[in-house]
């Protein structure tokens, strides 16, 4: 096929959409499903509505192929699970007697059975629940879902490709199921689950499947000639099936580098490749191999991943260039557009200049029709189009919302010094023991407690006017007060406020802080029901005035117990929040470390003694080829020392992380100089303490004990158990006790009840210490 065939034949597609409908239509059916308020019945007629929904804008906005599979209840990790019949032997019962709750209590667990681990989805905020493995896992193909939403789509008359996560990715996912020797490679049953992945191939092609999307996102990051090998054994034998749909197999978040050869030269029919970001170093690369003569491209060259206005003149110039390299060539998102909000339309409070600079998924599926249109036709076809962005990105760079010149002149003046404590860990460790006079295992939270729903109606009514500013003040003083009061009357010894006043542990500081922008409808999933909004960062940083002296104050009055001053840590303002695209990302890590400062400051003046700073987003910002990281983590761990440093050496920093792969970033954790960090371990079962331990971490840590991603209620020996495995690794003199994660999303009941018993272990070992 010539340049010319294969630009009028390019086509618009995606690889996924948004799934929760443009009111969390499916959260609110899912959490009244688990309520018994909604019955499953009605729960599956909402997801079919919404797939519908989605399809049907997809296909009016000009995407000539769309996605089927990317739709879940949960997370399609656990989807992948469910279709590869790998049930952890402790879930099989329960989900043989209804599947539906038995896919439920594999994601969130019951007070019997604990749930699978999860983790984050590579470097996004969206989190995976981890496939459980062994040399016994026995895999059984089970397509109907698949099967089902594709035969929803042909009946409505659209071309779609089913999309499944590919086989070596959900191996390299994959961990030893609990009982099995940690050194077991997952990846060594890639031949006893390809003959399954052949069998749902089969089903999918008997269903009318043209082509399937195999995501292979794993395959972007460093690999080892093993793990290249496996990724050419699994294509080579998925490519020779006769009984087979075509095959696409999709990369995204980074360039393919070592894999992309080896995918080139796969028997199969296409290959989805990202052009956006660090990913565009994947256009030298395929030309570097000869293209992809006789096979598919799809281009990501929309960025999946953020919400601005794309450059449409320099991705059709990209897309001018590929079209040499492949026999045809489509147009996509990087990535799918589950990491994005909805519709920018929605926001109706948003300043119009600003609002002209954003694109949702709405409009990145508007802009890659566009892109489809340009070039099977012409840029001329499209020039209204390219005229009208051309304004938009001029709008942008030359509007004074994006720079301040007094924030940029205090972050040059920063120096090294500023990024230092005034003593060496243990001199500033003695000076805290000393003033705090903690007990052995010292038990404290993370910081948030239960949102209750009266608490988010308050905020409501503030907003809406039905409640003044006293009023609202006064519910949020009565919620702190029984928060204090309880964990005064539990025993634990640092206490929180328990963050009432809070909407988003990111949003809420975007909010005060200038260069932010907040959205109402900016919905993206987190987990599961677990929505957020994360904010727009749109210009330069500062902090006009204090943001939680205020009721960090209110609470300490309350107790003679030191209460933590809670704060958001740079690094996680940035990854929780949609960032610039106009400047590195260490200078705006600066602005906001210095912002940080500020309120760390005012925080020890008022007299709080302990300041958390979380950076929860360490690990998953992490780039994913090892030869970026130490750029990265330079400025990461100088960012979180800039916002942390300029306390008293008796003052005492905390920091906490949760739900990533920790191993290998220990050393910047190191870096990071603060006096305690907390660590999830529950579901991990102390990982974590052992990685520490084998690093020689010389500070303190406290790794959770009790999961808060489940609703179950961990028993008093539980916790101990888990923490008698922390003691294995960590002094008791430097262990902590406390939850994995904050309280937000739980009810009060269980978090009481959990509390409780997390005290009782923590009294319990302690006397065992003594006993010793």
């Amino acid at each position: 096929m010539t340049p010319k065939s294969a630009a009028a034949a390019a086509r618009a597609t995606v690889y996924g959409y948004p799934r929760q409908g443009q009111q969390r239509e499916l959260k609110k059916a899912i959490e009244g499903y688990w309520k018994g308020r909604v019955t499953a019945d009605a729960l599956r007629d909402t997801g079919a509505e919404l797939r519908r929904a989605n399809r049907r804008r997809l296909a009016e906005a000009g995407v000539h192929e769309v996605p089927t599979g990317d739709f879940s209840f949960y997370d399609h990790v656990l989807d992948t699970t469910v279709m590869v019949g790998a049930i952890p032997r402790r879930h099989r019962e329960a989900v043989a007697a209804d599947p539906l709750d038995g896919y439920f209590a594999m994601a969130r667990g019951t007070q019997e059975v604990a749930p699978l681990e999860m983790t984050k989805w590579f470097d996004t905020n969206y989190h995976y629940l981890v496939p459980e493995l062994g040399p016994d896992t026995v895999f059984t193909a089970d397509s109907a879902r698949q099967v089902a939403e594709l035969a929803e789509a042909l009946g409505e008359g659209l071309s779609a490709r089913p999309v499944l996560v590919g086989p070596v990715t959900y191996l390299l996912l994959a961990k030893p199921a609990p009982g099995v020797d940690p050194a077991f490679e997952p990846l060594t049953l890639l031949d006893r689950l390809l003959p399954v992945y052949a069998e749902v191939l089969a089903d999918l092609r008997a269903a009318g499947a043209e082509w399937v999307q195999l995501d292979e996102p794993a395959l972007v990051q460093d690999r080892t000639p093993a793990e290249l090998n496996a990724a050419a054994r699994a294509y080579r034998d998925l490519g020779g099936l006769t009984d087979r749909p075509k095959l696409l197999v999709a990369s995204y978040f980074d360039r393919l580098g070592e894999a992309l050869p080896v995918l080139a030269k796969a028997p199969v029919e296409g290959l989805a490749l990202d052009f956006t970001g660090p990913a565009a170093g994947n256009l030298e690369a395929l030309a570097a191999v000869g293209g992809l003569p006789g096979k598919r491209l799809v281009a990501g060259v929309v960025d999946g991943r953020n919400i601005w206005v794309g450059d449409l003149e320099k991705s059709l110039s990209v897309l001018g260039t590929l079209l040499g390299l492949a026999d045809r060539v489509d147009v996509s998102a990087s990535c799918s557009l589950l990491h994005v909000p909805l519709d920018a339309a929605a926001e109706r409070d948003v300043d119009p200049q600003i609002l002209r600079w954003l694109a949702f998924a709405r409009q990145k599926t508007a802009e890659i029709a566009t892109l489809a249109r340009g070039l099977a036709q012409g840029a001329g076809a499209i020039s209204a189009e390219l005229a009208a962005n051309r304004a938009d990105l001029a709008s942008r760079a030359n509007s004074p919302i994006t720079r301040d010149p007094a924030v940029r002149a205090r972050a040059a003046a920063v120096t090294d010094a500023d990024g230092r404590r005034s003593q060496p860990y243990a001199e500033r460790a003695a000076a805290q023991r000393a003033h705090l006079r903690l007990p052995l295992l010292p038990t404290t939270t993370i910081g948030s407690f239960p949102q209750t729903g009266e608490l988010r109606a308050a905020r409501a009514d503030l907003r809406a006017g039905r409640v003044d500013t006293a009023g609202y003040e006064e519910r949020i003083r009565a919620e702190i007060q029984e928060v204090v009061s309880f964990q005064e009357k539990t025993g634990i010894d640092v206490l929180v406020h328990g963050e009432p006043e809070r909407n988003d542990m990111v949003q809420y500081f975007a909010e005060q802080l200038t260069g932010y922008l907040a959205t109402q409808h900016g919905w993206v999933q987190s987990y599961g029901t677990r929505y957020v909004r994360p904010p727009i960062l749109a210009g330069d940083i500062s902090r006009p005035e204090p943001m939680t002296v205020r009721w960090t104050s209110y609470a300490q009055s309350l107790t003679g117990r030191p209460v933590k001053g809670m704060l958001t840590g740079p690094v996680t303002m940035l990854a929780w929040s949609f960032v610039r695209d106009d400047q590195p990302l260490g200078e705006t890590a600066r602005q906001v470390a210095l912002a940080l400062r500020d309120e760390v400051a005012d925080l020890e003046a008022a007299g709080t003694s302990v300041i958390q700073v979380d950076e929860p987003a360490l690990r998953e910002t992490l780039p994913l080829r090892a030869a970026d990281h130490a750029g990265y983590l330079a400025w990461a761990t100088e960012a979180f020392r800039l916002s942390t440093a300029g306390v008293r050496p008796d003052t005492q920093i905390h920091t906490h992380m949760c739900y990533a792969e920790f191993g290998d970033v220990v050393q910047a954790i190191d870096d990071l100089d603060a006096d305690v960090i907390s660590l999830e371990a529950a579901r991990s079962h102390m990982q974590i303490a052992h990685e520490l331990a084998g690093h020689g971490y010389p500070r303190e840590a406290g790794p959770g004990v009790y999961d808060i991603h489940s609703p179950r209620v961990p028993s008093a020996e539980e916790a101990a158990a888990l923490l008698r495995t922390g003691l294995e690794a960590i002094p008791a003199e430097r262990l902590w006790v406390n939850p994995d994660c904050g309280l937000k999303t739980r009810g009060w009941p269980e978090t009481r009840a959990s509390l409780e018993n997390l005290v009782a272990a923590a009294r319990t070992v302690r006397e065992e210490l003594a006993g010793s």
